[in-house]
Parts: structure tokens; sequence; C-alpha cells
């Protein structure tokens, strides 16, 4: 296990499957770099990004590779910090279970735009938001979705676009990562008031941003929790596929 901290090198890894990694490929732009640590075992990469708190611990493998990637989460156990969050590829969870105690795992599907051609059933709605919208916004996120991973630096990148009903922000689609540089966008924070859900506007701000990511990155993607039905079918009628699994837990170490 080495610390990595050539982009070149870690972008040359991750870039063979970019909807994989799309989240680390994004954390490699100058935007996120400075809050993340990387860590190698020979192709298998791990990020712990610290622009959260807790950090949080990213490490995705297909099923081949897995005992690599294990064997690099088990080197790593003794750096981590003692409370962290890891979204990690199915079983990968037990290099680190001798160290840590693991709450969860909640079950979530990666999800790809593989095809945008589905955009054009829905009418897109929204405009862009900026620095100025984030009152508004912490306001729709305490009404409609309090447990949302939002950080305010994210409305810097302009790819956040929302509805609004008279003066009030109603519905949003924003992303977590988005990077031309290394051609990837993973949509977030996506959430509509509950006093105007069935109206569409959900789908409707969605096509918007994906419509406003593809002039800008060849892969759109997001994370979606597995027993959220409604929003699974909402991805897939806009031209999302589902492509990975994985789980995402709270660790804790042992004492």
């Amino acid at each position: 296990m080495r610390a990595e901290h050539d982009r070149a090198v870690l972008a040359g890894l991750l870039g063979r499957d970019p909807v994989l990694h799309a989240y680390q490929l994004g954390d490699l732009d100058d935007f996120f770099w400075p809050y993340t640590s990387w860590f190698r075992r020979g192709d298998q990469v791990a990020l712990l990004y610290h622009g959260v708190e807790p950090p949080t611990l990213l490490a995705f493998a297909a099923p081949a590779q897995a005992g690599e990637l294990a064997a690099l989460l088990a080197d790593l156990t003794p750096v981590l910090p003692g409370r962290l969050y890891a979204h990690l590829s199915p079983g990968l969870e037990a290099a680190l279970a001798p160290a840590f105690d693991a709450d969860g795992p909640a079950a979530h599907h990666k999800m790809a735009l593989t095809d945008p051609a589905r955009l054009a059933g829905v009418v897109p709605a929204g405009r862009p938001l900026g620095p100025a919208d984030l009152p508004g916004l912490r306001t729709l996120y305490a009404q409609a979705y309090p447990g949302n991973w939002f950080d305010p630096r994210m409305l810097d990148t302009g790819q956040y676009v929302g509805v609004r009903d008279g003066d009030a922000l109603v519905a949003v689609a924003g992303v977590h990562v988005w990077s031309p540089a290394y051609g990837v966008a993973a949509l977030g924070n996506v959430t509509t008031h509950p006093r105007v859900r069935g109206r569409g506007l959900g789908a409707a701000v969605v096509a918007a941003l994906c419509h406003r990511l593809r002039e800008t990155v060849a892969h759109v993607t997001l994370n979606v929790r597995a027993d959220n039905g409604p929003a699974v079918r909402l991805y897939e009628r806009l031209g999302f596929t589902r492509v990975a699994d994985y789980g995402e837990f709270t660790l804790t170490a042992r004492r």
C-alpha cells in the first residue's frame, strides 16, 4: 500500500471504468483535490475524502479485482480516522471488520445516463442557481430533504437547477461532483417540496440538469438508495441504467 499523489496516474487507473469511479474521477478536479487523500495497491485505488464530516472512504472494484482492493483496505486500516463513512463495493466491508464496527450497509445502486434520448420525453424546467440562492435552498432542504449531503461550495459549480413557486424554491437538482476535465458528473441533492410532489417537477429539473451537464461531460451518473423505488423508476424513465451496486456504512473504530 502506498499514498498516491500523481493525478495522471490516478486518472489512468480510475478512467478504465469512468462510470464506476465517477465520484473519484470528479474528486481529482482542482475544486475537490485539496480535500482528498489517495491510496493505491497495484491497480486498485481508495480515496479518503475530507470535505465532509466525518470523512468518507470510497473504494469500488469489479468482482474480479475485489481481492486486491480488499487487501488495500486491510493495509489502510491503521491510518483511517476513528469514525468515518464508507462507500464500498459489496463484500469489501469484511476487510475493515477487524478494526471497525459497521452501521449498515444501506444498499445503493450506481446508475448512468445510457439512453439520453429518453430525456426528450420530459419537458425540462428550472433555472441555474448560484450562491445568492443559498438561503432558499437551505429552506427547501430543511423542509423536503433534511438528510441531504449538500455542500454550499457546490453552488459555485453552476450546476444546480431549481424551480420556484412564487419566491420559494420548490424543486432542485444538483451535483455532488462535476468535472469537465475528467469528463464526469454525479447528480445529487435532488428533491421536491412535499406540497408540489406528483406534478413532475422532479423529472423536469433532473432533465434540465442532464441537458446542461451533457454539454460538458461524457458521463452523467448518480447514486440512489436501492429501496427508493420512486426515484429509481424516475431515473430509469429519464434514461439511466443500473450499472453497479454498493453499500454505505458508518464505521467506528473498536476500542
